[in-house]
């Protein structure tokens, strides 16, 4: 069982930045695609970002276009999510999740591809 651990989440306010990390406790982290999510109270979850494998395939929900960029490292087997210009709608608990692919460019903001997760770490954006 691989569990991974978010980090970074706090209270900011509107138009702050949050930085968010996951570590992926795997021996080879470019063998994996990484998603982050997110869930608000009384909402379903979200996608909000997702790296292919090869590390180059990016995919962004339209809520996150422009604003959010997920990058990694992988001399640390993390994986990043910057989240820039923060509004109210972004507060939600952001979980990181991972899947082994074989295919380097796949990617998903789909939660059922994917197999690992993190237990979330909460974001509030308010004023």
């Amino acid at each position: 069982q691989v569990q991974l651990v978010e980090s970074g989440g706090g209270l900011v306010q509107p138009g702050d930045s949050l930085r968010l990390s996951c570590t992926v406790p795997v021996f080879r982290l470019e063998s994996y695609a990484i998603g982050w999510f997110r869930q608000a109270p009384g909402k379903e979850r979200e996608g909000v970002s997702s790296l292919a494998p090869n590390g180059q395939v990016r995919a962004y929900a339209d809520s996150a276009k422009g604003r959010f960029t997920i990058s990694r490292e992988l001399s640390q087997n993390t994986v990043h999510l910057e989240m820039n210009s923060l509004k109210p709608d972004d507060t939600a608990i952001y979980y990181c999740a991972a899947v082994r692919s074989i295919f380097g460019s796949w990617t998903s903001l789909r939660g059922d591809e994917y197999e690992y997760w993190g237990r979330g770490t909460q974001v509030t954006v308010s004023s």
